[in-house]
């Protein structure tokens, strides 16, 4: 017999949220339509010295680089933490969409996806920010979601981005960007 949510323990609540954002993670398949890069399945992308070194220009400057984005999710994933930026993603290809038969649906998928309560991929809001975003969607424009991609922006540009610069990874980014450059002849 079903006993139902709430009379479960706290501590089982906790251990099924745990199994599902990693079910969620484990299934996760891109569905908004953004390309990552080829870092994102998992093979090496060289990148020109000068790109690498932009990326500590900004943040956004970081953004704006199709390959920047790649190996900023590439860094993200190392930390399991790519949902931030999958999310932020979702919504700039969302704020494209003309449709509006078509805005309603993408609206509840990123929803569901992203921002609700225990979602597969839930990025990290405040209550307030939440629940604004929900009252959004029963007239989904596309700018339902300018709060909440505004707080995820923040909160990578002053935590997530750092680290980014700061890493492993992006040190072997740039070394490898570094050492094809000085490998290269240069024609005279």
């Amino acid at each position: 017999m079903c006993r139902g949510l709430a009379a479960l323990p706290a501590s089982c609540l906790e251990r099924a949220k745990e199994f599902k954002t990693r079910l969620g993670i484990l299934l996760h398949k891109p569905e908004f339509g953004h390309k990552i890069g080829s870092l994102s399945r998992g093979t090496k992308q060289r990148y020109a010295l000068e790109e690498v070194l932009g990326w500590k220009e900004s943040f956004d400057h970081l953004l704006r680089s199709k390959s920047g984005v790649a190996a900023f999710h590439g860094f993200l994933k190392t930390e399991f933490s790519e949902e931030n930026l999958e999310f932020w993603l979702a919504c700039e290809e969302y704020k494209k969409t003309r449709s509006r038969a078509k805005l309603a649906a993408k609206a509840n998928r990123i929803f569901e996806d992203f921002v609700q309560t225990e979602a597969p991929r839930e990025v990290n809001l405040d209550h307030e920010t939440r629940e604004a975003t929900r009252r959004n969607l029963t007239a989904a424009t596309s700018a339902c979601f300018k709060e909440a991609q505004a707080k995820t922006h923040t909160l990578m540009e002053k935590d997530s981005y750092p680290r980014f610069l700061k890493s492993a990874y992006y040190r072997d980014l740039a070394e490898q960007a570094s050492s094809d450059r000085v490998a290269k002849p240069t024609h005279t």
